[in-house]
């Protein structure tokens, strides 16, 4: 009874959900960065396959090009790889939380 004080519990604060259309904006305003993000992870590992499969055929003799993509895309992916590892370890700090 000591830790309620006027309806409330101290140590368990009241977390509110909000429904409403500014959560669910925010949220898929979230989700669309995100998917804009990986989307263009992923065009750019796609060119860097065109490109090295064009220079490989002939159609492209500029091999400073070609690097130079390869080195972005690697650059993109990676950052890609270490952001989802630090969300999944952000998700299970706060699963290991108590309330």
């Amino acid at each position: 009874m000591v830790d309620k004080i006027g309806g409330l519990n101290p140590l368990r604060p009241n977390i509110t959900t909000n429904v409403g259309n500014q959560k669910t904006s925010e949220n898929s305003e979230f989700g669309k960065i995100l998917s804009d993000a990986l989307k263009s992870v992923n065009d750019q590992q796609k060119n860097v396959e065109k490109l090295s499969d064009d220079f490989a055929t002939g159609k492209v003799s500029n091999i400073h090009e070609l690097i130079v993509e390869a080195e972005k895309a690697s650059i993109s992916l990676r950052l890609t790889v270490e952001v989802r590892n630090r969300i999944v370890d952000a998700y299970r700090e706060i699963m290991r939380m108590q309330f």
